[in-house]
């Protein structure tokens, strides 16, 4: 006998189910009101984040733009101590400027400074690479080593200072009275118009090499291993590995250092008063040692000022020069 069938009703596949007309118009009122939510959200915690950054800000503008603005506006004026009655006068706003394209002791100060920062930076670099490179351990001993050269970057730039100072003193230099005993006796190298610059790079160098050799450590840890151990696999020499391995890894590190130390060295100045002051002669006066003295020594604000406002014009072009060289490798190499 045949099986019966069933008497079930079959169900019917008439698709997807469709919502009922009040979902229908229920859902884009939900939707609207989530966005409604989302914005007054999103401007709530605007306003918070604003008002909570709003005491940090006012306390930013008030020692960095006022300042800064009133260096601009005192750089636009004659103000000078000896000549109260000149003080915010405007009658010539860029007379200051013009008279600074026609002081040479100006000019040779800028030439004097871009020897100083150019030599410093490049020497540092170098210097912070090399013993970066060396001391990429995680040996014990070694990080010792990291530690001791760390000591002169965590100095006072004064006591460096002095410290440099008691170097090239040949009363009671150590330096001096070794080379003394050596058969090499040496005259002051601050005191040699010929050496007094270099002396005062070399101090500088001294001081802020462990910068650049802390942050090419840190970048070191962060160098991929498999390309090079491919590399050395494939018969590379170490030489070969760091220039077409590892260097490109080190390349914005190294600008940036470089970007942190070319402004530094424009502040050069505990080394350069204690050291020489300026001297001999003008041979070791940089920009911002002649502003001081322009400011300073002979109470011309006005004047000083202007060269203030120079140097930190000069800055911001060189920074923003090596930062697009560095993008321009960089999007070079990723090519």
């Amino acid at each position: 006998m045949p099986p019966t069938a069933s008497l079930a009703p079959q169900a019917l596949d008439t698709g997807p189910a469709r919502p009922l007309p009040s979902q229908a118009r229920g859902k884009p009122a939900a939707a609207a009101a989530s966005r409604n939510w989302q914005r007054n959200w999103q401007r709530e915690s605007a306003r918070a984040y604003g008002l909570g950054l709003a005491p940090a800000l006012v306390v930013l503008a008030a020692i960095t733009l006022l300042p800064l603005v009133t260096l601009v506006v005192v750089s636009l004026t004659p103000l000078s101590l000896t000549d109260p009655a000149a003080t915010f006068h405007f009658e010539q706003p860029a007379g200051n400027y013009a008279q600074l394209l026609q002081d040479q002791r100006f000019v040779d100060s800028l030439w004097v400074q871009a020897k100083l920062s150019s030599v410093s930076v490049l020497l540092q670099l170098l210097v912070g690479l090399g013993l970066a490179l060396l001391l990429h351990s995680s040996s014990r001993v070694v990080a010792g080593l990291r530690t001791f050269f760390l000591i002169p970057m965590v100095l006072p730039p004064i006591v460096v200072a002095l410290v440099w100072k008691i170097i090239y003193t040949p009363d009671i230099s150590p330096m001096h009275a070794l080379l003394e005993q050596w058969g090499w006796p040496l005259r002051s190298l601050i005191a040699n118009p010929d050496t007094a610059l270099w002396a005062i790079v070399a101090a500088d160098v001294w001081q802020w090499f462990p910068f650049t050799m802390l942050m090419v450590l840190a970048q070191l840890q962060m160098v991929p291993r498999d390309p090079v151990d491919a590399a050395r696999i494939d018969g590379a020499n170490r030489w070969q590995v760091f220039v077409y391995i590892v260097l490109p890894y080190l390349q914005r590190t190294l600008v940036v250092c470089a970007l942190f130390r070319l402004i530094d060295s424009f502040k050069a100045f505990p080394l350069l008063y204690v050291l020489t002051n300026g001297g001999p002669g003008t041979v070791t006066e940089v920009t911002n040692f002649y502003g001081f003295i322009q400011a300073f020594n002979f109470s011309y604000w006005g004047y000083g000022s202007a060269i203030a406002v120079v140097m930190l014009a000069i800055i911001f072009v060189l920074s923003a020069l090596v930062s697009r060289l560095s993008r321009a490798k960089g999007d070079a190499h990723a090519r």
